[in-house]
This record gives C-alpha cells, sequence and structure tokens, in this order.
C-alpha cells in the first residue's frame, strides 16, 4: 500500500466537482450575467458523444462554447448532456467530465485547466514556451489553475 498521497488526483476530482456545480447551476436557473464557458475536451475519452461529422471534424480535441443559445442541459455524476447548434443544426452531445481538459468562463477571467501525463512539458520546455509567449497589453487571458506543481 502507497504511503503517498495523490494530490493531483484529489484536485481533478475537486475542479471536475466544481465544474458539475456551476453547471448545474446553470441547468436550473440558466447563465447569470455575463458569464460564458469555454469547454475544450478530448473527443478520443471512452463515454464521448457526439456525431460523426463532429468526431471526423475534431477527431481529438473540441472546444465549445456555451453563451447564448443551448438547451437540454441535463448534468450527471459522470458528465453532462447538452444541446448546441452547429451551423444552424442542433447537436446533442454527451461530454464526461473526464475529457474535460479546459473550462473557462472569460468573464471573470476564470479557468481551469486538466493536464494528463501525455500533456507534461520538461521544465526547459516550459521554459522556453513561457518566453515565447507575447500577447498584447490590453488583452486579458484568463486565470488557469495547473496542477504541474502537484505531480512528482
Amino acid at each position: 500500500m502507497s504511503q503517498d498521497i495523490d494530490y493531483g488526483n484529489l484536485m481533478h476530482t475537486a475542479m471536475r466537482g466544481l465544474i458539475k456545480t456551476v453547471l448545474t447551476d446553470v441547468s436550473e436557473t440558466g447563465l447569470p450575467g455575463a458569464h460564458h464557458f469555454f469547454i475544450t475536451f478530448d473527443t478520443r475519452e471512452p463515454g464521448v458523444q457526439i456525431a460523426e461529422w463532429l468526431h471526423e471534424r475534431y477527431p481529438e480535441e473540441m472546444t465549445i462554447v456555451m453563451q447564448h443559445w443551448f438547451e437540454n442541459l441535463e448534468v450527471g455524476d459522470t458528465g453532462f448532456a447538452i444541446t448546441l447548434n452547429f451551423g444552424d443544426a442542433p447537436e446533442p452531445l454527451y461530454i464526461p467530465y473526464a475529457a474535460i481538459k479546459t473550462f473557462v468562463d472569460p468573464s471573470v477571467e476564470f479557468g481551469l485547466r486538466f493536464e494528463s501525463p501525455e500533456d507534461e512539458l520538461d521544465e526547459d520546455e516550459l521554459v522556453e514556451e513561457t518566453i515565447e509567449v507575447e500577447e498584447p497589453e490590453e488583452h486579458h487571458d484568463a486565470d488557469v489553475v495547473s496542477l504541474d506543481s502537484f505531480r512528482k
């Protein structure tokens, strides 16, 4: 039996619980104010249900936007179902929480990022990537919580 506390998985579980709570509130009362969500998920994750044409177009990763029009939002213990409009064609989707890679609400500069071992960069790559990124002064990115510091 391991004596280590798996803080990374505990944080992922807590963050997915936060997403579930937020989506539950939205399903009951709608999106308040200017809130809207960008949700990026792994389309290869077991349990993801999207139309075949969407899977062909987004074979690895897809970002959805919950803002002006969505319906049939049903929040469950392991994921959520939603119908979104793609070019005037409503499409139902089911996204397990485990498939979510990022959850961002730009209206309040809030974001969560879930990283898998395949996503991890070594420290030198991370420093190089950080140095290369330049953004305009007036652009405000959402704060993103990264779990890298909790991993071994």
